[in-house]
């Protein structure tokens, strides 16, 4: 079975809960040079304001996590705060669903415009971002880790 043939089965996005914290742990290590804590993404599920969703595919009777998205709408803004995919699934579109899922959810609670930073050397993610109509607005200089610049990005619906 390949990647593709994996993720064309059966997937769904649903709210975290704290039984998915090790697995969500483990892609974020994997995608982060300054990984959220546990302690962080518990705190986050618990804020009235977070959204923090899952994406999981079922393979043979098994429902592992491939990815997450954290996010805060706040009346008609929405900040994305994190978002990642494990390795064995990138490239693959798990990152669009997630935007989309994303941006629908917000919409459909009256947000018109959407936030994020990104470390600018992240091109992947940059690009996944300008797919959905994001730009660029601005830079926090060596932001992540004293050493990278913040590409600030928004977009307006």
């Amino acid at each position: 079975m390949t990647r593709a043939d994996e993720i064309s089965g059966t997937w769904n996005i649903q709210k975290m809960i704290s039984q998915d914290l090790d697995e969500v742990l483990a892609i974020e290590a994997s995608a982060s040079s300054t990984p959220w804590s546990k302690k962080m993404f518990s705190e986050e599920m618990q804020n009235p304001g977070s959204c923090c969703f899952v994406i999981k595919i079922e393979i043979e009777s098994k429902q592992p996590i491939i990815g997450f998205i954290c996010f805060r709408n706040m009346a008609e803004e929405s900040e994305l705060l994190n978002i990642a995919v494990h390795p064995h699934y990138r490239r693959l579109g798990i990152g669009r669903k997630l935007m989309q899922f994303y941006i629908d959810f917000s919409s459909q609670r009256g947000v018109k415009t959407f936030y994020l930073e990104t470390n600018s050397s992240n091109e992947p993610a940059i690009h996944l971002y300008q797919r959905f109509s994001y730009q660029s607005f601005g830079m926090r200089k060596k932001f992540y880790q004293n050493q990278f610049d913040a590409l600030l990005m928004m977009k307006k619906v």
